[in-house]
C-alpha cells in the first residue's frame, strides 16, 4: 500500500483506486460493498472521483479503510471554491444572469457582493453534491468538472429543484412506468409543456426550466438530488419539437440510468452527433416514446413532403404534429422545410411566464 499511495500523491481519487487494488478488490467487489452498479464505480474511477459529493467520497474511503483528515493553515474566508481561471467578461455574464434571473440577494446590488453570492452558492453545492463530470455528447468528450458556467447554472437547478422537494416531498418510483405514454400525449394541448411538469411532479421527477447563460452550450440534463430526478431544460430553442424531445431524451436518461449514471449527471448539447452509448440509448428512447418504431418504419409521413400526412400521423397516435415535422426536419437534415410546423414561439411564454424567484421564496 505504500508504494502506490505514493504513486497516488496527493491525488485523493488515485488514492482510493490505489487503496481498492491493495485489498485485492475488483470493482464490481467495491460496487457490492457500496451497493452501487459497478458500471457506476468504472465510471467514478475512470474520473479518480472528481466528480463525487463529499459524503460520497467520505462513503467509498470508510468502506476501503481509509481515514480522511485535512489540515488548513489559516482560516477560510470564505467556503471553497476550485480556482477556475475567469475573464471579467466571463464574470459580468454569469453575474448578469443571475441579476435578470432572480438567483441573487436584493440587500446589495454591488458586483463584488453580486461574486461573492455566486461563488458560495456554487462551493456550497460542489460540497454538496460534486462537479458535473463529463458532456457526453458531441464529437469529443468534454470535461464539465471547471465550467464555472455550467456549475452556476447547476447549482441554481439544485436550488429550485430542493425548494420543490421541500414543498411537495415527491416520491419517486423507478419500476413505475405505466404513465409515460399518457405523457407524450399532453403535447396535444396548447398548455401541454405545463401539464407535462405537473405529471412530472406528481410522479416524483422535478422539472426544472432555468435559461442559459449566455455561452452554455446545453440544451438539457438530468441528475439525481437526494434519489430524486431533476430534469433541468434551458429552451435554448423555443419550439414544441425540441421541448417534447429533449423532455423524453432526458427522460431516457432517468428511466434507463437510474442507477448507472444519473447520480454524476447527463448534461446534453444537441448541436452535436451523439457517439455515447448511453446517449445513444436515450434518443433511441426519446423517439420511440414519441413516435413509435413500429409505426414510423411504415407510414407514409416519413416520405412525405406535405403536411397532410403527417398530421393524419398525429392525429392517429395522439401526439402535436410538431412531434412529427420535428422529426422529419431532424432525419432529412434539411431545417427550411416546414419551418412554420414545428411550434416556434410556444413553450417560452408557458414556462418562463412567471414571477421570477428571490430570496428562497417560492415561485407565484
Amino acid at each position: 500500500m505504500t508504494g502506490l499511495k505514493a504513486r497516488a500523491g496527493n491525488d485523493l481519487g488515485a488514492l482510493l483506486v490505489a487503496a481498492r487494488v491493495a485489498k485485492g478488490w475488483k470493482q464490481k467487489e467495491l460496487a457490492r460493498r457500496l451497493f452501487l452498479p459497478e458500471q457506476q464505480v468504472q465510471r467514478y474511477e475512470a474520473e479518480r472521483y472528481r466528480s463525487i459529493s463529499l459524503s460520497g467520497l467520505q462513503r467509498v474511503a470508510r468502506t476501503l479503510g481509509i481515514k480522511l483528515t485535512a489540515h488548513i493553515d489559516q482560516p477560510l474566508q470564505e467556503p471553497w471554491l476550485p480556482s477556475y481561471e475567469m475573464s471579467s467578461s466571463e464574470l459580468q455574464k454569469v453575474l448578469k444572469h443571475a441579476r435578470e434571473n432572480g438567483w441573487l440577494d436584493k440587500a446589495d446590488q454591488s458586483d463584488d457582493n453580486g461574486i461573492s453570492q455566486l461563488r458560495r452558492t456554487v462551493a456550497e453545492h460542489v460540497g454538496e453534491y460534486g462537479t458535473p463530470s463529463l458532456l457526453r455528447t458531441g464529437l469529443n468528450v468534454h470535461d464539465l468538472s471547471k465550467d464555472w458556467f455550467l456549475l452556476a447554472w447547476k447549482a441554481q437547478v439544485t436550488r429550485s429543484a430542493l425548494r420543490l422537494i421541500q414543498r411537495k416531498k415527491p416520491k419517486y418510483r423507478p419500476l413505475n412506468m405505466s404513465w409515460l405514454s399518457e405523457l407524450v400525449k399532453l403535447s396535444v394541448f396548447d398548455d401541454g409543456p405545463v401539464r407535462a411538469k405537473e405529471m412530472l411532479a406528481e410522479q416524483g421527477i422535478l422539472l426544472v426550466i432555468e435559461p442559459q447563460i449566455a455561452g452554455m452550450r446545453v440544451d438539457g440534463a438530468a441528475f439525481l438530488i437526494d434519489e430524486h430526478p431533476v430534469i433541468g431544460l434551458t429552451l435554448r430553442l423555443d419550439t414544441l419539437d425540441n421541448f417534447w424531445f429533449t423532455l423524453m431524451h432526458e427522460m431516457g436518461h432517468v428511466i434507463l440510468h437510474y442507477r448507472t449514471g444519473l447520480a454524476s449527471g447527463f448534461f446534453d448539447d444537441f448541436e452535436h452527433l451523439e457517439i455515447d452509448e448511453m446517449e445513444e440509448e436515450a434518443n433511441r428512447f426519446a423517439q420511440n416514446m414519441l413516435i413509435p418504431d413500429a409505426v414510423w418504419s411504415k407510414s407514409p409521413a416519413r416520405i412525405a413532403k406535405t403536411a397532410e400526412p403527417i398530421e393524419r400521423l398525429a392525429k392517429q397516435l395522439g401526439i402535436a404534429p410538431a412531434i412529427i415535422f420535428g422529426r422529419l426536419r431532424m432525419e432529412r437534415q434539411n431545417y427550411k422545410i416546414f419551418s412554420d410546423k414545428i411550434g416556434r414561439g410556444r413553450v417560452r411564454k408557458q414556462l418562463l411566464s412567471k414571477t421570477i424567484e428571490v430570496n428562497d421564496e417560492p415561485v407565484i
